[in-house]
């Protein structure tokens, strides 16, 4: 009777055996990363996998289904790391121990630092559905993995994207469960890195200005910093990139603005800062505006410039122009004189890039600083009619207000974008008389949120695009806190609303966060940005993956 019972009971034991199983396997959290896949790097981090070891002993193997959307013959290789555990003590929401790969070590951008990580398999040979074996025992308590990916470097294409999914994964022999925790059908875009950290001697680049020719040639213009990531006063010039394939490959930097040691000073006191970069679409010519500080030792400019006009006592707006196309560059030349106000303390450029109106006037974003106690910052505009050679300036927008870009509306109205350093959001305003006067516009402090952060604003004519409307284009860290989250928004009522449907994340991770918008063609908006993954790096997006909705 017992042999019977037994044999009967045993199909049934073993089926409880098997679920407990499960139940006591322990979850896989899974989390998708929202960053460019750069298409020079060995590794981009595709997915983050975390498990709190309790009762599981293994990871056998996780499986990867990519989308039908995805370049299979692009990808040079998909790879599966293990990162080790974690402190008992560590924050609950952490999927990292640390940055796997380094977009500010100079010289080590490109690839995974084996510090931090244990390759576990690479699979070149890739199906729609992708096996990565691990076999990696589990420590007691938190362990992290991740899967990295490493494109086809002279067989990839901006316009290519990469979707992907873990659909399954096995712990002990069994079927895992399986938690994830981002959005679902994230869409991988690439990407190119411009500049990194430690290219050509330098430790760090910043501050992005983008604009296409009427040749077609993108040019991207950017401070140089050699010794560090600070602000003027510091060795510091503007370099410049150029392409003439749409941003897929890039020149050998150039140095349009770089002032050595003038004056028989050091480097370090004839820097040259915070670009910015238009084209006169009459002329054809390119101008660069950069601020150059001179003679004021090595404390930060913002403070240590004061009123007056000589290089001696102020911080200079000087001038560049290119007139082949942005393969040579004139003599930079200040036009302080024509603009500051000798009892302002600062005066310079928004940095980013500047506008030529329909009628032929070109106009940069400018600021300044009284010389108070608490250095004020006013934003407004200057503009040349006779093509660069005499500038003008009326009348700031706003008090409280820094980096600015300009953009010219349907009906001829020029208006100003500003940084606003009360935080939380932008400040906008308009005005119809090149900034004689000026009109606080309905979506000012309240549309477009913001960390205090430069951003960017570019208009596309209904004729120059290839959904036939009036666009305006905005990019920035769309956080109130922290520069994250690199989106790119559209309106299509001249900024009066920015629909949620119109809006396309690029970088959800931390970095710098300035950025610069250009359209590359009718289909393609460019964007130049301090992003997580490097310095300075480049994407090209379909329009329409940014305005999905006419309404």
């Amino acid at each position: 009777m017992r042999k019977i019972q037994l044999y009967v009971c045993l199909p049934l034991m073993l089926l409880l055996m098997q679920a407990f199983s499960l139940r006591a396997a322990d979850t896989l959290f899974v989390r998708e990363k929202q960053v460019p896949v750069l298409i020079e790097r060995e590794d981009n981090v595709l997915f983050e996998l975390k498990i709190t070891a309790t009762d599981a002993r293994k990871l056998d193997e996780i499986v990867l289904d990519f989308g039908e959307r995805t370049a299979l013959k692009h990808i040079r290789a998909v790879k599966l790391y293990y990162a080790g555990t974690e402190t008992r003590t560590y924050r609950q929401d952490a999927f990292h121990p640390v940055e796997y790969i380094s977009s500010m070590d100079p010289g080590n951008t490109l690839k995974a630092n084996p510090s931090y990580s244990i390759l576990l398999q690479k699979v070149r040979r890739l199906r729609r559905q992708v096996t990565l074996k691990a076999d990696q025992p589990l420590f007691p308590g938190v362990n992290y993995f991740w899967v990295s990916l490493e494109m086809k470097h002279r067989k990839t294409k901006l316009a290519d994207v990469v979707t992907a999914v873990v659909s399954s994964a096995k712990i002990d022999g069994s079927a895992a469960r399986l938690a994830a925790v981002s959005p679902q059908g994230i869409v991988h875009r690439m990407g190119i890195g411009v500049r990194k950290a430690g290219d050509d001697g330098s430790k760090a680049y910043r501050i992005p200005g983008l604009v296409t020719t009427n040749d077609g040639t993108l040019l991207a213009v950017y401070d140089v910093r050699y010794n560090n990531s600070k602000d003027l006063q510091e060795h510091i010039d503007i370099g410049l990139s150029r392409s003439t394939d749409g941003g897929r490959t890039w020149e050998k930097m150039r140095r349009p603005i770089a002032f050595g040691e003038r004056g028989g000073l050091p480097l370090a006191q004839n820097g040259a800062g915070d670009p910015a970069i238009l084209v006169d679409k009459t002329s054809g010519d390119v101008w660069i505006a950069s601020i150059w500080t001179h003679g004021m030792g090595v404390a930060t400019a913002w403070w240590s410039t004061v009123p007056g006009i000589s290089p001696d006592y102020t911080a200079q707006l000087v001038m560049s122009r290119s007139t082949d196309d942005g393969r040579s560059w004139s003599k930079p030349e200040s036009v302080t004189p024509q603009l500051k106000d000798s009892t302002w303390a600062f005066f310079f450029e928004g940095p980013g890039r500047g506008i030529t109106t329909s009628d032929g006037t070109i106009v940069f974003a400018m600021q300044y600083t009284e010389f108070d106690e608490g250095r004020t910052p006013h934003a407004g505009i200057i503009y040349s009619r006779d093509h660069g050679k005499t500038w003008q300036r009326h009348v700031a927008a706003k008090d409280s207000t820094t980096e600015a870009q300009v953009a010219e509306l349907s009906d001829g109205t020029l208006m100003l974008n500003m940084r606003d350093n009360r935080g939380g959001s932008r400040s906008v305003a308009t005005t119809r008389d090149f900034g004689r006067t000026w009109t606080e516009h309905p979506s000012s402090r309240s549309a477009l949120r913001e960390p205090v952060c430069m951003a960017s604003l570019i208009a596309v004519k209904a004729d120059e695009n290839v959904l036939g409307r009036h666009i305006l284009l905005f990019s920035n860290p769309d956080t109130q806190r922290g520069r994250h989250h690199i989106t790119i928004k559209a309106s299509l009522d001249d900024g009066l609303t920015w629909h949620e449907a119109n809006q396309l994340l690029l970088d959800e991770d931390e970095g710098w966060g300035y950025s610069c918008l250009t359209m590359i063609d009718e289909r393609t908006v460019g964007i130049l940005y301090e992003s997580s993954v490097a310095h300075i790096t480049f994407q090209a997006i379909p329009l329409e993956a940014i305005v999905k909705s006419l309404n």
